[in-house]
């Protein structure tokens, strides 16, 4: 059984689409969806881990890529820049899994990397511009 972490990014024309089911039906693969996100002008964002045997995976990884979805692997990470936090919350209001939050009652904010599911919202939400994506190995997902 062959599994990893994949973020899928789509357009609102393929936010339509029951593209997860497809994985299922056509290509014998399940998943776990981690994250969901239709963003504000109806494109869409999932971070799901999908297992299956190898060469399924890599075909129903083909389909995705074929209907237009941007297929990343999880590979990267989010990193906040410490020093140059103002703590002034934004990242918090559009963060789904709370791995930013408000420690009180001293009123900054907490960054917990195990909770976060790589979705980036906050990395746009960010005035300060100290949220960041970096890579930890391989970025794209080869297939």
């Amino acid at each position: 059984m062959y599994s990893k972490i994949l973020v899928l990014r789509f357009s609102r024309d393929v936010a339509q689409k029951p593209l997860v089911c497809h994985l299922v039906r056509e290509y014998d693969l399940t998943f776990n969806i981690l994250n969901a996100e239709i963003l504000p002008r109806k494109e869409g964002i999932m971070v799901l881990e999908l297992y299956g045997e190898k060469k399924n995976f890599k075909k129903g990884v083909r389909y995705l890529k074929d209907q237009g979805v941007q297929v990343t692997n999880s590979q990267h990470e989010v990193r906040r820049m410490e020093d140059r936090c103002t703590h002034c919350g934004a990242c918090t209001a559009v963060c789904p899994t709370a791995a930013l939050y408000v420690k009180r009652p001293e009123m900054s904010i907490v960054f917990d990397k195990a909770k976060c599911s790589v979705c980036e919202l906050c990395v746009p939400a960010c005035p300060s511009r100290v949220m960041r994506v970096r890579p930890t190995s391989q970025l794209f997902f080869d297939s």
